[in-house]
């Protein structure tokens, strides 16, 4: 029997808050709950990050503004109880386990938690299909985890009562989503996306719990569970014949022929690997299945995100051959093609943890995938000449859809980031020789990406027209300000008219120019009475002729008055000032108010707009600075990075105005987060204060670097 304990890690501790202690428990079990619950936890937050889009798509497609209205009330309530229910679930979590050894009580509370809502047919339905998928594709290795808490806890216990069975995992997400204020429809596409992100999921959960078990001595000589699920390998078959890209008639050929002609470039880096014993002229070299079984049992110790990296694969190798060949009793050592390929491959990896047009936290991840890769590319050359191979692509897209990744305030990281951390896991524990598994975690990436990529778009559309409708209104103000200026500027005027016309009747002019353009009626309408306005004030020679203009007059300004909502006091206060200005302009004695005092316009009248970016003035550049040509070059989409607060902050270009002079950029999500006008953002680059990211298809970057580099050192 394992030690038992009642400690529990501190960390874990705080996160869920106080509660009573749990019973005894073995520290293995603890163990198994501990790394469950952070795998469990980081799949419902990916369910978060994704519930948002997901609604969000949702509302934008609803034909029904009331569809739309409950779609945004159900983000706005799961955004305030994403943690309530992240807490509750886990709270659940740890009692289900405290009360392993209390098989009756266990089996009431999940019956509970699906019967609360089990009225709901649909819902229950929906629940039971979850489980038998999970049942049916994880089966085998969740018996034998249940075997082995049985002999851990020397208890019977049902599969179904394990509380990390699919059935109980449902259950605790429900529990905690009791209090959700969101309809049906929007609590069976929660149940969706908690099957594809939680429990997709649980074959790494259970098979990190059993090889903990079995590493400890319970039940090691449980076989092993098979290494592709049968699922898998019938959606495999059934995909293949529409998969031509594996198996491209004399794509292997090409490859090998690709790679025979960079052997020769590779030869002076031979010996470097292993250097002990490819040296010796005695050894014999291992076969290749063989070179990729060591290659297999290396990958398993990849040093995972945060420790400590001293894993050197020239190192490892020469400790794994050094020890086949004391076995053996033969010297042995790798392969020269073999050997050049892992020099090529180490070179491209090289590359990528040294190109700084990736965020470090994606090199670090790929990184990881240098093992993998390395295999792929021993067991098909294809790999290194055809630009559609799963491998290759995958690497590729994965870099696309990270390269405006940007760190977490609060540390979190984000679904694409938890996304990318799943397929690097999955591929080092999962990935022997079959390179199938590459096309499935591909065709997976991309949908998920293609989901992002369309609500990115969606929300840069929106960005883009609302800075081209900024944009216009800022053209359309300075069509005001003109007809204002040319009217008004070095005219002595009453101060009541300059203010009415500069606060009031420009909001009149502008509304006309925005909705009808410069060659409307409506614009000339109100550049004709504004001019009229001027004209009744001034001293007039024929008063029975101004007489009868004035009711017309009257009347345009308090339509167009009425149209901006002028405060209906100050309107009134307004047309009373003016009735005295008529009056003396037909010859009368108006009574004394300041407001009549005349004032000169001198200065030339600026119109203000609500959240106008400013810009540092900048002096004129050179047409032929190479900076500005570079700016003239720019297209739509292209990354770039800023250093802003010595924290560099990647976005790109998604809308440029030309007809202000605006280059305006967004983040990852398509929110606005810097604007430059073309000499502005040619300063910039010159500086260093910003600098363009190539976004160009990683592998072939990267492949391309490294046949330079070889030509060069030849050379």
């Amino acid at each position: 029997m394992q030690k038992e304990g009642k400690v529990v890690p501190l960390a874990t501790t705080l996160d869920r808050g106080a509660r009573a202690p749990s019973p005894c428990l073995p520290v293995l079990l603890l163990q198994v709950r501990d790394k469950a619950a952070l795998q469990l936890r980081q799949g419902l937050q990916a369910l978060f990050d994704n519930a948002d889009d997901t609604l969000f798509e949702m509302a934008d497609k609803a034909s029904d503004r009331l569809d739309q209205n409950l779609y945004f009330e159900a983000m706005r309530d799961l955004r305030l109880k994403r943690k309530s229910i992240e807490r509750g679930f886990l709270d659940t979590f740890y009692e289900a386990f405290a009360r392993i050894g209390q098989c009756d009580a266990l089996a009431s509370m999940v019956n509970a938690q699906l019967a609360l809502h089990s009225p709901m047919l649909e819902r229950s339905l929906a629940v039971q299909a979850m489980v038998e998928r999970v049942q049916s594709r994880e089966g085998f290795v969740l018996e034998q985890l249940n075997l082995r808490f049985e002999t851990l806890l020397e208890l019977d216990i049902e599969v179904a009562r394990n509380p990390l069975g699919p059935g109980s995992l449902c259950g605790f997400f429900l529990q905690a989503g009791r209090d959700l204020g969101v309809g049906t429809n929007v609590k069976l596409v929660l149940l969706k996306l908690f099957e594809r992100y939680v429990l997709r999921d649980l074959d790494l959960l259970y098979g990190e719990a059993n090889q903990l078990l079995a590493s400890a001595g319970v039940l090691p000589e449980l076989l092993p569970a098979p290494r592709r699920r049968a699922e898998d390998r019938r959606h495999i078959a059934r995909r293949a014949p529409s998969n031509p890209a594996l198996h491209e008639p004399g794509a292997d050929s090409a490859g090998q022929a690709f790679f025979s002609a960079l052997q020769a470039l590779l030869a002076p880096s031979r010996g470097r690997v292993a250097p002990r014993l490819q040296t010796l002229s005695a050894a014999q070299p291992i076969s290749t299945d063989d070179l990729l079984r060591l290659l297999t049992h290396l990958q398993h110790y990849v040093p995972a995100p945060g420790e400590p990296d001293d894993f050197k694969l020239g190192q490892q190798l020469e400790q794994l051959l050094l020890r086949v060949s004391v076995r053996s009793g033969t010297r042995r050592r790798i392969a020269t093609a073999d050997e050049d390929m892992i020099n090529l491959v180490e070179l491209l990896f090289a590359f990528i943890q040294a190109d700084d047009n990736l965020p470090a936290s994606l090199r670090g991840l790929i990184g990881r995938l240098h093992i993998p890769l390395l295999k792929v590319a021993l067991i098909d050359k294809g790999l290194l000449s055809r630009a559609s191979h799963p491998a290759r692509r995958l690497l590729n897209e994965i870099a696309a859809a990270a390269i405006g990744w940007e760190v977490e305030g609060d540390g979190l990281r984000d679904g694409l980031h938890l996304r990318v951390e799943r397929i690097v896991q999955r591929l080092l524990n999962d990935f022997s020789e079959d390179c199938e598994l590459f096309s499935e975690l591909l065709e997976e990436f991309l949908l998920f990406s293609q989901d992002e990529r369309r609500r990115n778009e969606l929300l840069e559309q929106r960005t883009r027209d609302a800075e081209e409708g900024r944009a216009r209104t800022l053209l359309a103000r300075q069509r005001v300000q003109q007809a204002l200026n040319l009217r008004l500027r070095g005219q002595v005027l009453p101060q009541v008219v300059v203010q009415m016309l500069v606060q009031a009747w420009s909001q009149v002019l502008l509304l006309a120019w925005l909705k009808q353009g410069e060659d409307s009626q409506a614009w000339a309408e109100g550049l004709a009475t504004m001019d009229g306005l001027l004209a009744s004030i001034a001293p007039s020679a024929d008063p029975a002729r101004l007489l009868e203009q004035v009711p017309g007059l009257l009347k345009a300004l308090r339509e167009g008055l009425a149209g901006v909502a002028l405060d209906s006091a100050a309107t009134r206060e307004f047309f009373l000032l003016l009735e005295q200005l008529h009056l003396r302009a037909c010859g009368g004695e108006p009574d004394f108010d300041e407001a009549l005092v005349e004032a000169r316009v001198e200065h030339d009248i600026v119109l203000a707009i609500a959240d106008e970016a400013t810009h540092a003035p900048c002096a004129p550049l050179d047409d032929q600075e190479p900076a500005l040509r570079q700016v003239e070059r720019l297209r739509l989409g292209t990354w770039v990075e800023v250093m802003d607060d010595d924290e560099p902050l990647r976005c790109k270009l998604v809308a440029r105005i030309d007809s202000h002079d605006r280059f305006v950029f967004a983040n990852r999500t398509g929110l606005k987060v810097r604007e430059w006008n073309r000499n502005g953002l040619a300063v910039a680059l010159r500086r260093g204060e910003l600098r363009l990211l190539d976004d160009g298809l990683l592998f072939e970057r990267a492949l391309e670097a490294v046949l330079e580099q070889l030509r060069v050192q030849q050379a």
